[in-house]
């Protein structure tokens, strides 16, 4: 490995900086990027050697008045829209445009958590967090993840645990 992927593995993304500043005990994995192949949920699950309900992957949407919400669900998992507006409690939403994901979160796609958003959204975790013992989720960088116990994560955040996926 050469010193750059060492200096990379150590280096803090601003994620692990506040959890940490939290107490939130957290381990972070570093996920090998391959040349150019695209990183989905599922492929960085089976590259950390984890199954793909221990890994979340963080999803931002609109609501009908401009309003922003965001849901965590499992990598293999897919948001059921209308169990995600009843959870919002509100009529309907929509993904937000990957364009607007930058300026208003503060990550870019792929690289979403749902700790250190520019400022903080209503937070929804899927309710099959509640049958893992540690999730891992996005630490805010491509190809950096944190594995974390899901009640300190969902307190952290001051989520809600709804039902929120595709039957």
């Amino acid at each position: 490995m050469s010193k750059h992927s060492n200096k990379e593995k150590d280096e803090k993304t601003n994620v692990m900086r506040l959890l940490d500043a939290a107490g939130v005990a957290y381990v972070p994995h570093q996920i090998p990027l391959g040349d150019g192949d695209p990183l989905d949920g599922v492929t960085a699950a089976r590259r950390m050697g984890k199954a793909p309900d221990e890994v979340f992957k963080t999803l931002v949407a609109q609501g009908p008045h401009g309003e922003h919400f965001v849901y965590v669900i499992p990598v293999a998992e897919s948001l059921d829209l209308k169990k995600a507006a009843r959870a919002a409690g509100v009529k309907s939403i929509a993904m937000l445009p990957q364009k607007q994901l930058l300026p208003l979160t503060g990550y870019v796609h792929g690289g979403c958590s749902p700790v250190g958003m520019t400022k903080p959204f209503p937070t929804f975790f899927a309710e099959e967090v509640v049958l893992v013992d540690t999730m891992t989720c996005s630490a805010g960088k491509i190809g950096r993840q944190i594995e974390v116990r899901p009640d300190d994560l969902i307190a952290y955040v001051g989520g809600t645990v709804a039902d929120l996926t595709v039957s």
